[in-house]
């Protein structure tokens, strides 16, 4: 494996498991030195020690504790060179308009969007600093296109968050700050297994519209992470990054 990360710091939200557990494995055997932050302190406290990292508990919705999330990791490794800001969720309550409580909208708001409103904004502040740094904002592949069996909140949220990394990406790419948005598609983590497991129809009804006939693997999309925040992607910033096993592009898919 590659050193791309050596010297480097990177802040994952949402560490713990699924998606940031798997981009901490790959940027730590790359060589960065990862914080770990998760609401779950067992969750957190096994990730960062599997990774040699550090783990700070941290509800995103608190701007407070993102703030010293961003600093700890400031103070403890010298710099913030990564924010990988991913911590998200997706509650059954959350599902047609006209079925969606308020306050299920709001909460889903809160942890996906205004979330990463709040680790951007801090992430920033320390890479203005430093001149570099980048940044990652897991939006959905849901961002680009409507479904019909519908998460209100979740897709208006990731629409929210992509548009938000592409303004970033432009206003700061001119002091060396480069903001992204990542598009998973439908991912194999506890997340979704929860998900569709209440819902077997509602899994087959998502699973026929993926041309490659399956759901992507934590690592797959880790290993986007680990080239978004790398020099290799020195480039690419106020993108909408796909990795969607081309769902985003098909019109039909194979029998």
């Amino acid at each position: 494996m590659t050193q791309r990360y050596d010297g480097r710091t990177a802040v994952i939200t949402g560490g713990g498991s699924g998606i940031g557990l798997a981009a901490a494995r790959r940027l730590a055997s790359e060589g960065a030195k990862v914080v770990i932050a998760d609401i779950d302190p067992d969750a957190g406290t096994a990730a960062a020690k599997e990774v040699d990292g550090l783990f700070v508990r941290t509800d995103v919705t608190s701007e407070l504790e993102v703030d010293a999330l961003f600093d700890a990791a400031a103070n403890e490794y010298g710099s913030v060179d990564v924010a990988f800001n991913n911590a998200g969720i997706s509650p059954p309550e959350d599902d047609s308009i006209l079925d969606t409580g308020i306050d299920v909208w709001r909460r889903v708001q809160e942890v996906n969007l205004t979330s990463v409103y709040y680790c951007c904004r801090s992430a920033i502040r320390h890479m203005q600093r430093q001149g570099k740094g980048s940044i990652i904002n897991t939006a959905s592949f849901v961002a680009v296109m409507g479904a019909a069996t519908s998460q209100i909140s979740y897709t208006a949220s990731k629409g929210g968050v992509l548009a938000m990394s592409r303004e970033l990406g432009v206003q700061f790419a001119r002091e060396g700050i480069r903001v992204n948005a990542l598009c998973p598609g439908p991912v194999d983590t506890p997340l979704l297994q929860e998900l569709f497991a209440a819902d077997a129809e509602r899994a087959q009804r998502r699973m026929v519209h993926i041309p490659m006939g399956r759901f992507a693997k934590p690592e797959e999309i880790a290993a986007a992470v680990a080239f978004l925040g790398s020099d290799d992607a020195s480039f690419i910033t106020a993108s909408t990054f796909l990795v969607d096993g081309g769902i985003s592009g098909a019109y039909t898919t194979p029998l």
